[in-house]
């Protein structure tokens, strides 16, 4: 079974949660998990993510249950160039919502297997025996300034446009999504979330935390958020939590909000 729970809360600094989350079933029993990190203003930003996750969850709801797999990504894949489509109109439309845009992370299983796609630097992570594993590759300056050996892992975390994006949903006419292969193994989490997690919980303490066994998964993603408040709390905070509990991978799901 796959047991999944997501969470989010607006953190120590910002008045309002530009982050979107969702995570649960589609009509025909696929898992789809959601995050999006709105940008542009409280407004904008709020819009954005709210649009992109609407967008994505209305184009893989009615999904025909026994997709091949290249069919299920091209699925994923197009209904995030879709939500692209719908944030950008929406900003065309009014000058109010110039220049929004927003990251997005989704995964959409079938059974225990499926596909991750995402664009900017929203994050997947996969977690085994309690070690997390980031699974894809942020759209930001930093990171193409890193792969070119123009910043070294250290300065990875404290350099002052850490937070620029070269690639979000909403900001051009069309957008690529970055797409891979997941399968979940009995006991392991598939971990979502903002860069209000990433940017303020190590990656060691994300991968214990989510590996708790022995606690219920709607309380790791409780710590997780703790974790990231415990640290300032400098963004919104969002977390979605998938783990693969054995059994037939039947979806079951909790959600709050803080």
């Amino acid at each position: 079974m796959i047991r999944t729970v997501h969470a989010s809360d607006v953190g120590r600094v910002r008045t309002v949660n530009e982050d979107s989350v969702w995570i649960g079933a589609t009509r025909h029993g696929y898992t789809l998990g959601i995050i999006a990190d709105g940008m542009g203003g409280h407004l904008a930003g709020d819009t954005a993510s709210r649009l992109a996750l609407e967008s994505i969850r209305k184009s893989l709801d009615g999904l025909p249950y026994e997709l091949p797999g290249e069919e299920l990504e091209r699925a994923l894949a197009d209904a995030i160039a879709e939500a692209n489509r719908t944030v950008y109109s929406e900003a065309s439309r009014d000058e109010k919502f110039y220049n929004m845009g927003t990251t997005v992370v989704a995964v959409l299983l079938r059974d225990d297997a499926g596909f991750i796609g995402h664009v900017g630097d929203s994050r997947a992570y996969l977690v085994k025996d309690g070690v997390a594993t980031q699974l894809t590759e942020d759209h930001t300056l930093v990171n193409e300034l890193f792969k070119n050996g123009q910043l070294s892992v250290e300065e990875l975390d404290n350099h002052p446009r850490r937070n620029v994006l070269t690639r979000a949903v909403g900001t051009d006419a069309e957008v690529t999504a970055d797409m891979m292969a997941v399968r979940i193994a009995t006991g392991e989490q598939l971990l979502l979330c903002s860069d209000g997690l990433s940017n303020f919980v190590s990656l060691e303490h994300l991968g214990k935390v989510a590996g708790i066994h022995e606690i219920p998964l709607e309380e790791r993603a409780d710590r997780l958020l703790q974790l990231a408040l415990l640290a300032g709390g400098g963004d919104n905070i969002s977390v979605a939590l998938l783990e693969h509990q054995g059994e037939a991978a039947v979806p079951e799901t909790k959600e709050w909000n803080r």
